[in-house]
């Protein structure tokens, strides 16, 4: 039995059991708007208020958010990450949420932006094996703490538009984005940013995920989709990106923490609620199931 496999939707959780995609009953007709996973735990934010955890299977309730709703999460040497609407940080200590105080004065703050006039949101948090920190703010570019978030330093130009940010599992140095931009990577924590679009129909990203030494990405013709599909290439190297075998151009973009990979293994979500699985390293994909409500995380562990 494999339940390695989570699919957060807009309607419910749902867990890999052999071929087939089984609700998870406490979250059934609530969103599911993040997950994370850390060694047997398994965390989800859902509705955007509520974080609940997992251990052997078992859910239960542990915190309420106050305030701006919660976006997306990620495991820290020092607890749990959250980010929020309106671009704000909060640590989970036990099962408090304290907001992380050094994060309202990032440099460069006061420039982040949406194009459509809101104020900025945390899109992605990453943490690296050394236990440096990535966060994504979109319009805010990336910005990265290597001190546990006592103090944040903006990594590369807002106007990237970054989507989404992950740090390599093993490969402390290496960090990726995918943005409007296309997918860009860094060899050095964050120093410096190569953005590589060779091979793709069109630049525009909205995920990213490294399997094995393998960089899958998406990429269409803009924030609205249309003709959207994974690509890959070596991690390394100056391989153009080749198209991932066994998709079809989708309408929708393939969205940030809707991708998801673990050695080999690839996995995906859309918004018409379709996944589709790679064995091989994202180069075939085949549809696992469809038929799903929309589609808002997924994760393997």
């Amino acid at each position: 039995m494999d339940t390695r496999i989570l699919v957060g939707t807009e309607s419910g959780l749902w867990q890999l059991r052999g071929d087939a995609l089984e609700p998870v009953d406490p979250f059934t007709a609530r969103t599911v708007t993040a997950l994370a996973r850390s060694g047997q735990e398994t965390w989800a934010i859902v509705d955007g208020r509520a974080l609940w955890h997992s251990a052997g299977g078992h859910w239960n309730e542990r915190a309420s958010l106050d305030g701006q709703p919660a976006t997306c999460l990620a495991t820290t040497p020092d607890g749990l990450l959250f980010g929020t609407a309106q671009a704000h940080l909060l640590r989970c200590v036990g099962d408090t949420l304290q907001p992380v105080e050094s994060f309202e004065t990032v440099d460069g703050r006061e420039a982040w932006y949406t194009p459509w006039g809101d104020p900025a949101d945390v899109r992605s948090i990453a943490v690296a094996s050394d236990g440096t920190i990535y966060v994504n703010v979109h319009v805010g570019g990336v910005v990265r703490s290597r001190d546990a978030g006592r103090s944040w330093m903006p990594t590369l130009d807002i106007e990237a538009d970054v989507h989404q940010v992950i740090a390599h599992p093993t490969r402390s140095d290496v960090a990726l984005v995918a943005a409007y931009e296309g997918f860009g990577i860094s060899r050095d924590g964050g120093d410096t940013w190569r953005f590589i679009t060779d091979g793709t129909h069109a630049h525009y990203a909205r995920a990213v995920a490294v399997s094995g030494e393998t960089v899958v990405v998406s990429a269409s013709t803009g924030h609205r989709g249309r003709k959207a599909t994974l690509y890959r290439k070596p991690l390394d190297g100056d391989t153009k990106f080749v198209r991932c075998e066994g998709l079809p151009w989708f309408d929708d973009n393939i969205d940030t923490a809707c991708l998801a990979a673990d050695g080999s293994l690839t996995v995906f979500g859309t918004d018409d609620g379709r996944v589709f699985r790679s064995l091989d390293g994202g180069a075939h994909f085949a549809l696992l199931t469809k038929g799903l409500p929309t589609i808002t995380a997924v994760t393997i562990g």
